[in-house]
Protein backbone atom coordinates (compact mmCIF):
# COMPACT_ATOMS: atom_id res chain seq x y z
CA UNK A 1 0.00 0.00 0.00
CA UNK A 2 0.99 3.39 -1.10
CA UNK A 3 2.26 5.62 1.79
CA UNK A 4 -0.17 8.92 2.27
CA UNK A 5 3.00 11.24 1.55
CA UNK A 6 6.59 10.59 0.53
CA UNK A 7 8.15 13.07 2.52
CA UNK A 8 6.78 14.43 6.09
CA UNK A 9 8.79 17.48 7.54
CA UNK A 10 8.24 18.20 11.65
CA UNK A 11 8.55 21.61 11.91
CA UNK A 12 7.71 24.21 9.68
CA UNK A 13 10.46 26.90 10.91
CA UNK A 14 13.71 27.96 8.48
CA UNK A 15 14.42 24.43 8.31
CA UNK A 16 11.19 22.67 7.63
CA UNK A 17 10.49 25.46 5.12
CA UNK A 18 13.99 25.25 3.44
CA UNK A 19 13.56 21.66 3.26
CA UNK A 20 10.39 21.84 1.30
CA UNK A 21 11.59 24.62 -1.23
CA UNK A 22 14.25 22.90 -1.74
CA UNK A 23 12.76 19.54 -2.78
CA UNK A 24 10.35 21.73 -5.06
CA UNK A 25 13.37 22.79 -6.23
CA UNK A 26 14.83 19.41 -7.16
CA UNK A 27 11.64 17.66 -7.61
CA UNK A 28 8.11 18.92 -8.51
CA UNK A 29 6.12 15.33 -8.27
CA UNK A 30 7.92 14.97 -4.47
CA UNK A 31 7.17 18.04 -3.36
CA UNK A 32 3.07 17.52 -4.20
CA UNK A 33 3.53 14.46 -2.34
CA UNK A 34 5.38 16.44 0.60
CA UNK A 35 3.70 17.52 3.99
CA UNK A 36 4.94 20.14 6.06
CA UNK A 37 3.65 20.12 10.17
CA UNK A 38 4.13 22.69 12.90
CA UNK A 39 2.26 22.49 16.48
CA UNK A 40 2.24 26.52 16.03
CA UNK A 41 0.18 28.47 14.49
CA UNK A 42 2.22 31.33 12.03
CA UNK A 43 3.13 34.35 13.00
CA UNK A 44 4.54 32.52 16.08
CA UNK A 45 6.99 34.17 18.62
CA UNK A 46 10.09 32.26 18.23
CA UNK A 47 13.14 33.02 20.79
CA UNK A 48 16.43 33.99 18.77
CA UNK A 49 18.59 36.82 17.76
CA UNK A 50 17.14 36.94 14.16
CA UNK A 51 20.39 37.78 12.21
CA UNK A 52 20.54 36.44 9.07
CA UNK A 53 24.70 36.16 8.23
CA UNK A 54 26.32 36.08 4.65
CA UNK A 55 25.26 31.90 4.65
CA UNK A 56 21.61 32.59 4.97
CA UNK A 57 21.78 35.05 2.56
CA UNK A 58 23.62 32.34 0.04
CA UNK A 59 21.19 29.69 1.16
CA UNK A 60 18.13 32.02 0.20
CA UNK A 61 19.46 32.89 -3.15
CA UNK A 62 20.64 29.28 -3.90
CA UNK A 63 16.87 28.14 -2.69
CA UNK A 64 15.02 30.76 -5.35
CA UNK A 65 14.24 32.95 -2.16
CA UNK A 66 13.79 37.00 -2.17
CA UNK A 67 13.14 38.35 1.48
CA UNK A 68 9.73 39.42 1.74
CA UNK A 69 9.98 40.91 5.13
CA UNK A 70 11.62 44.43 6.55
CA UNK A 71 15.09 43.59 7.89
CA UNK A 72 17.98 46.28 9.47
CA UNK A 73 21.29 46.09 7.58
CA UNK A 74 23.81 46.39 10.16
CA UNK A 75 27.32 46.86 8.53
CA UNK A 76 29.90 46.05 11.32
CA UNK A 77 29.91 44.45 14.50
CA UNK A 78 31.22 45.51 17.98
CA UNK A 79 33.01 43.23 20.22
CA UNK A 80 33.03 44.05 23.89
CA UNK A 81 34.74 43.43 27.17
CA UNK A 82 34.70 45.81 30.11
CA UNK A 83 36.41 48.56 29.35
CA UNK A 84 37.56 48.09 26.27
CA UNK A 85 35.58 47.68 22.53
CA UNK A 86 36.35 47.13 19.49
CA UNK A 87 34.38 47.80 15.63
CA UNK A 88 34.96 45.26 13.49
CA UNK A 89 33.44 46.14 9.03
CA UNK A 90 31.63 43.22 7.64
CA UNK A 91 32.21 42.63 3.97
CA UNK A 92 28.59 42.14 3.94
CA UNK A 93 25.69 43.62 6.15
CA UNK A 94 24.09 41.45 8.39
CA UNK A 95 20.17 42.05 7.48
CA UNK A 96 18.57 41.23 11.03
CA UNK A 97 14.57 40.17 10.94
CA UNK A 98 11.90 39.89 13.73
CA UNK A 99 11.94 35.98 13.19
CA UNK A 100 7.88 36.14 13.80
CA UNK A 101 7.41 38.02 10.51
CA UNK A 102 10.30 36.04 8.56
CA UNK A 103 9.29 32.47 9.57
CA UNK A 104 6.40 33.36 8.44
CA UNK A 105 6.89 34.92 5.43
CA UNK A 106 8.54 30.95 4.85
CA UNK A 107 5.51 29.52 5.37
CA UNK A 108 3.49 31.51 2.61
CA UNK A 109 6.34 31.14 -0.12
CA UNK A 110 6.34 27.37 0.48
CA UNK A 111 2.70 27.33 -0.04
CA UNK A 112 3.14 28.95 -3.52
CA UNK A 113 5.47 26.89 -4.59
CA UNK A 114 3.21 23.85 -4.29
CA UNK A 115 3.98 22.45 -0.63
CA UNK A 116 1.27 21.61 1.66
CA UNK A 117 1.65 22.95 4.79
CA UNK A 118 -0.18 22.38 7.63
CA UNK A 119 -0.06 24.35 10.99
CA UNK A 120 -1.26 23.59 14.71
CA UNK A 121 -0.34 19.80 14.19
CA UNK A 122 2.82 18.81 15.65
CA UNK A 123 4.59 15.62 15.41
CA UNK A 124 4.29 13.52 19.15
CA UNK A 125 5.56 10.07 18.02
CA UNK A 126 6.72 8.12 15.06
CA UNK A 127 7.91 3.77 14.27
CA UNK A 128 10.20 3.17 11.26
CA UNK A 129 8.58 -0.44 9.57
CA UNK A 130 9.57 -2.32 6.54
CA UNK A 131 7.72 -0.01 4.13
CA UNK A 132 7.02 3.19 5.87
CA UNK A 133 7.66 5.71 9.02
CA UNK A 134 4.13 5.91 10.95
CA UNK A 135 4.07 8.83 12.12
CA UNK A 136 1.56 10.16 14.75
CA UNK A 137 0.79 13.90 15.02
CA UNK A 138 -1.78 15.74 17.90
CA UNK A 139 -4.51 14.87 15.60
CA UNK A 140 -4.02 11.71 13.32
CA UNK A 141 -1.88 9.56 11.89
CA UNK A 142 -0.15 9.28 8.98
CA UNK A 143 2.13 7.65 6.82
CA UNK A 144 5.15 8.27 4.95
CA UNK A 145 8.15 7.20 3.18
CA UNK A 146 10.58 9.54 5.11
CA UNK A 147 10.45 11.58 7.90
CA UNK A 148 12.93 15.01 8.28
CA UNK A 149 13.13 16.05 11.44
CA UNK A 150 12.88 19.73 11.78
CA UNK A 151 11.00 19.68 15.10
CA UNK A 152 13.96 22.16 16.76
CA UNK A 153 15.47 21.70 19.74
CA UNK A 154 12.73 19.05 21.50
CA UNK A 155 12.66 17.59 18.72
CA UNK A 156 11.03 13.99 18.85
CA UNK A 157 13.08 12.81 15.74
CA UNK A 158 16.70 13.58 17.62
CA UNK A 159 15.45 12.12 20.91
CA UNK A 160 14.63 8.81 19.39
CA UNK A 161 18.27 9.06 17.47
CA UNK A 162 19.94 9.82 20.48
CA UNK A 163 18.45 7.64 22.86
CA UNK A 164 21.82 6.40 23.79
CA UNK A 165 23.77 9.99 23.77
CA UNK A 166 24.48 12.18 27.22
CA UNK A 167 24.93 15.72 26.28
CA UNK A 168 23.78 19.17 27.93
CA UNK A 169 22.68 21.70 25.98
CA UNK A 170 23.45 25.23 25.65
CA UNK A 171 21.30 28.20 27.32
CA UNK A 172 19.87 30.60 25.34
CA UNK A 173 17.57 34.02 26.59
CA UNK A 174 16.20 36.14 24.81
CA UNK A 175 13.62 39.42 24.96
CA UNK A 176 12.49 41.62 22.20
CA UNK A 177 11.79 44.99 23.26
CA UNK A 178 11.46 49.12 22.07
CA UNK A 179 14.33 51.28 22.02
CA UNK A 180 15.00 53.34 25.47
CA UNK A 181 13.84 56.47 25.72
CA UNK A 182 16.44 59.42 24.30
CA UNK A 183 18.40 56.40 22.86
CA UNK A 184 18.80 56.23 19.00
CA UNK A 185 19.26 52.72 17.44
CA UNK A 186 23.04 51.61 16.95
CA UNK A 187 23.18 50.04 13.46
CA UNK A 188 25.87 48.07 14.91
CA UNK A 189 25.39 44.41 16.56
CA UNK A 190 27.19 44.81 19.83
CA UNK A 191 28.75 41.51 20.97
CA UNK A 192 29.44 41.69 25.12
CA UNK A 193 31.61 39.31 26.39
CA UNK A 194 32.18 41.34 29.94
CA UNK A 195 29.58 38.88 31.76
CA UNK A 196 32.49 35.71 31.20
CA UNK A 197 33.92 37.88 34.46
CA UNK A 198 30.52 36.62 36.21
CA UNK A 199 30.51 33.02 35.38
CA UNK A 200 28.80 33.14 32.08
CA UNK A 201 30.13 30.94 29.39
CA UNK A 202 29.10 32.96 25.90
CA UNK A 203 28.33 36.66 25.56
CA UNK A 204 25.58 39.01 25.49
CA UNK A 205 24.34 40.50 22.53
CA UNK A 206 21.95 43.40 21.50
CA UNK A 207 21.10 44.01 17.92
CA UNK A 208 18.47 46.33 15.58
CA UNK A 209 15.69 44.95 14.68
CA UNK A 210 13.18 46.88 12.02
CA UNK A 211 10.38 49.33 14.00
CA UNK A 212 12.49 50.82 16.52
CA UNK A 213 12.95 47.51 18.44
CA UNK A 214 16.17 45.90 19.76
CA UNK A 215 16.60 42.21 20.06
CA UNK A 216 18.54 41.42 23.40
CA UNK A 217 19.87 38.34 24.71
CA UNK A 218 22.43 35.91 25.50
CA UNK A 219 23.79 32.80 25.47
CA UNK A 220 25.23 30.24 28.17
CA UNK A 221 27.67 27.07 26.70
CA UNK A 222 27.28 23.90 28.88
CA UNK A 223 30.67 24.13 30.80
CA UNK A 224 31.49 23.04 33.75
CA UNK A 225 30.19 26.40 34.88
CA UNK A 226 26.46 25.80 35.73
CA UNK A 227 23.62 28.46 35.91
CA UNK A 228 20.37 28.06 36.66
CA UNK A 229 17.38 30.20 34.39
CA UNK A 230 17.46 32.76 36.93
CA UNK A 231 20.85 33.48 37.34
CA UNK A 232 21.28 33.90 33.84
CA UNK A 233 18.25 36.12 33.96
CA UNK A 234 19.67 38.12 36.16
CA UNK A 235 23.40 37.95 34.52
CA UNK A 236 21.39 39.21 31.42
CA UNK A 237 19.80 42.46 33.48
CA UNK A 238 23.01 43.02 34.83
CA UNK A 239 24.70 42.99 31.51
CA UNK A 240 21.90 45.17 29.82
CA UNK A 241 22.18 47.70 32.50
CA UNK A 242 26.05 49.04 31.74
CA UNK A 243 24.18 49.83 28.03
CA UNK A 244 21.44 52.04 29.63
CA UNK A 245 18.45 48.96 29.03
CA UNK A 246 16.22 48.00 31.58
CA UNK A 247 15.21 44.31 31.30
CA UNK A 248 11.61 44.16 31.94
CA UNK A 249 10.25 42.23 35.28
CA UNK A 250 8.27 39.74 32.56
CA UNK A 251 8.80 38.83 29.12
CA UNK A 252 12.42 37.33 28.38
CA UNK A 253 11.96 33.70 27.19
CA UNK A 254 14.68 31.03 27.56
CA UNK A 255 15.55 27.60 26.08
CA UNK A 256 17.43 25.17 25.86
CA UNK A 257 19.58 24.09 21.91
CA UNK A 258 21.72 21.80 21.40
CA UNK A 259 25.44 22.42 19.48
CA UNK A 260 26.38 20.37 16.58
CA UNK A 261 28.52 17.22 17.27
CA UNK A 262 30.09 15.58 14.23
CA UNK A 263 29.79 11.84 15.58
CA UNK A 264 26.14 12.55 16.82
CA UNK A 265 23.41 10.56 15.34
CA UNK A 266 21.49 13.15 12.48
CA UNK A 267 20.21 10.17 10.48
CA UNK A 268 18.34 7.05 10.87
CA UNK A 269 16.78 4.47 8.12
CA UNK A 270 13.83 6.37 6.52
CA UNK A 271 14.61 9.72 8.81
CA UNK A 272 16.89 12.64 8.63
CA UNK A 273 17.37 15.56 10.95
CA UNK A 274 17.78 18.76 10.07
CA UNK A 275 18.53 22.24 11.95
CA UNK A 276 18.32 22.44 15.64
CA UNK A 277 17.33 19.15 15.72
CA UNK A 278 20.71 18.45 14.16
CA UNK A 279 22.65 20.99 16.31
CA UNK A 280 23.43 24.69 15.96
CA UNK A 281 26.48 26.75 16.11
CA UNK A 282 28.48 25.53 19.46
CA UNK A 283 30.37 29.25 19.26
CA UNK A 284 28.13 31.54 18.26
CA UNK A 285 24.62 29.99 18.83
CA UNK A 286 23.52 31.37 15.15
CA UNK A 287 20.54 28.31 13.96
CA UNK A 288 18.66 29.73 10.80
CA UNK A 289 21.73 29.85 8.46
CA UNK A 290 22.64 26.19 9.96
CA UNK A 291 19.34 25.02 8.98
CA UNK A 292 18.62 26.24 5.54
CA UNK A 293 22.30 25.14 4.58
CA UNK A 294 21.09 21.82 6.33
CA UNK A 295 18.20 21.94 4.21
CA UNK A 296 20.16 22.50 1.49
CA UNK A 297 21.86 19.23 1.94
CA UNK A 298 19.40 17.09 3.33
CA UNK A 299 17.14 17.44 0.05
CA UNK A 300 19.50 16.37 -2.08
CA UNK A 301 19.93 13.22 0.04
CA UNK A 302 16.42 12.77 0.12
CA UNK A 303 15.47 13.39 -3.14
CA UNK A 304 18.51 10.56 -4.24
CA UNK A 305 16.92 8.07 -1.68
CA UNK A 306 13.28 8.00 -3.28
CA UNK A 307 14.74 7.95 -6.14
CA UNK A 308 17.37 4.66 -5.39
CA UNK A 309 15.33 3.29 -3.17
CA UNK A 310 18.31 3.14 -0.51
CA UNK A 311 15.86 5.33 2.60
CA UNK A 312 19.13 3.84 4.95
CA UNK A 313 20.62 7.15 4.86
CA UNK A 314 23.70 5.54 6.14
CA UNK A 315 25.95 8.44 4.06
CA UNK A 316 23.95 11.39 5.28
CA UNK A 317 25.97 12.59 8.33
CA UNK A 318 29.73 12.04 6.40
CA UNK A 319 27.35 14.33 3.71
CA UNK A 320 26.75 16.72 5.98
CA UNK A 321 30.27 16.97 8.05
CA UNK A 322 31.77 17.64 4.54
CA UNK A 323 29.67 20.30 2.99
CA UNK A 324 30.80 23.72 4.16
CA UNK A 325 27.96 23.89 6.60
CA UNK A 326 29.39 20.60 8.67
CA UNK A 327 33.33 21.84 8.16
CA UNK A 328 31.97 25.19 9.91
CA UNK A 329 30.20 23.62 12.17
CA UNK A 330 33.12 21.17 13.57
CA UNK A 331 35.61 24.02 13.79
CA UNK A 332 33.47 26.26 15.75
CA UNK A 333 32.90 23.36 18.33
CA UNK A 334 36.47 23.43 18.20
CA UNK A 335 36.84 26.85 19.13
CA UNK A 336 33.94 26.95 21.35
CA UNK A 337 35.60 24.42 23.58
CA UNK A 338 38.55 26.55 24.13
CA UNK A 339 36.71 29.65 24.72
CA UNK A 340 34.36 29.14 26.91
CA UNK A 341 34.97 24.93 27.80
CA UNK A 342 36.19 24.99 31.90
CA UNK A 343 36.38 27.55 34.74
CA UNK A 344 39.56 29.51 33.50
CA UNK A 345 40.30 28.73 30.08
CA UNK A 346 38.06 31.58 28.72
CA UNK A 347 40.47 33.73 29.94
CA UNK A 348 43.41 32.84 28.20
CA UNK A 349 41.56 32.69 24.46
CA UNK A 350 39.30 35.53 25.13
CA UNK A 351 42.51 37.64 25.16
CA UNK A 352 43.22 36.16 21.62
CA UNK A 353 39.36 37.06 20.36
CA UNK A 354 39.57 40.54 22.23
CA UNK A 355 43.19 41.32 20.96
CA UNK A 356 43.83 39.62 17.68
CA UNK A 357 42.62 41.79 14.75
CA UNK A 358 43.29 39.04 11.95
CA UNK A 359 41.15 36.76 14.15
CA UNK A 360 38.05 38.98 14.21
CA UNK A 361 38.72 39.70 10.91
CA UNK A 362 38.55 36.53 9.48
CA UNK A 363 35.19 36.07 12.25
CA UNK A 364 33.89 38.83 10.19
CA UNK A 365 34.61 37.34 7.34
CA UNK A 366 32.36 34.37 7.89
CA UNK A 367 29.53 36.43 9.46
CA UNK A 368 29.36 38.19 6.30
CA UNK A 369 30.07 34.92 4.36
CA UNK A 370 32.25 35.99 2.13
CA UNK A 371 35.01 33.29 3.39
CA UNK A 372 34.74 29.95 4.95
CA UNK A 373 36.75 29.99 8.51
CA UNK A 374 36.98 26.24 8.22
CA UNK A 375 39.11 26.73 4.57
CA UNK A 376 41.16 29.00 6.71
CA UNK A 377 43.23 27.34 9.37
CA UNK A 378 46.65 27.95 7.96
CA UNK A 379 46.20 31.02 8.72
CA UNK A 380 43.78 30.54 12.33
CA UNK A 381 46.57 28.26 13.43
CA UNK A 382 48.79 31.08 12.79
CA UNK A 383 47.13 33.43 15.16
CA UNK A 384 46.92 30.69 17.82
CA UNK A 385 50.61 29.75 18.21
CA UNK A 386 51.10 33.49 17.55
CA UNK A 387 48.98 34.49 20.84
CA UNK A 388 51.44 31.94 23.03
CA UNK A 389 53.93 34.36 22.84
CA UNK A 390 51.88 37.56 23.65
CA UNK A 391 49.38 36.21 26.08
CA UNK A 392 51.71 37.72 28.67
CA UNK A 393 50.88 41.23 27.25
CA UNK A 394 47.44 40.34 26.22
CA UNK A 395 46.69 38.90 30.00
CA UNK A 396 47.57 42.60 31.23
CA UNK A 397 45.36 44.12 28.74
CA UNK A 398 42.48 42.03 29.56
CA UNK A 399 43.04 42.52 33.51
CA UNK A 400 43.39 46.29 32.53
CA UNK A 401 39.98 46.36 30.47
CA UNK A 402 37.90 44.02 33.94
CA UNK A 403 35.30 46.16 35.18
CA UNK A 404 36.88 47.15 39.07
CA UNK A 405 33.58 45.42 40.55
CA UNK A 406 34.67 42.39 38.48
CA UNK A 407 37.67 41.42 40.15
CA UNK A 408 39.58 39.20 37.48
CA UNK A 409 42.33 37.08 39.00
CA UNK A 410 44.82 36.47 36.12
CA UNK A 411 48.05 35.01 36.78
CA UNK A 412 50.66 35.56 34.05
CA UNK A 413 51.55 32.29 32.04
CA UNK A 414 50.42 30.35 28.62
CA UNK A 415 47.08 29.84 27.62
CA UNK A 416 45.48 26.38 29.03
CA UNK A 417 45.30 23.92 26.49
Amino acid sequence: MLPDYDVIVAGAGPGGCAMALRLAQLDARVARRTLVLDRSSFPRAKPCGGGLTGHAEDALRELGVELEVESFASPSARVRFGGFERAVALGRPVRIVRREDFDHSLVRIARRRGVEVVEGEGVVDYAVEADCVRVRTTRRELTARVLVGADGAASVVRKQLNQRRRARPHRLFKLEMTVPAARDVDSDMLYDFTLMARGLRGYLWIFPVPGNLINVGLMHYPSRVNKSGAELTALLREGLAEHGVELPDRGTRGWPAWGYHPSAPVSGPRVITIGDAAGIDALTGEGIAVAMEHAVEAGGAVVEALATGDLSFSDYRRRLRRAVVGRGLALDRWLARLLYGGRNRWRSWLSLVLFDPDVLEMYAARVSGTSVLADQKPRLYRALFGHLARWPMRARALRAATPPDMPLALAPGKPAA
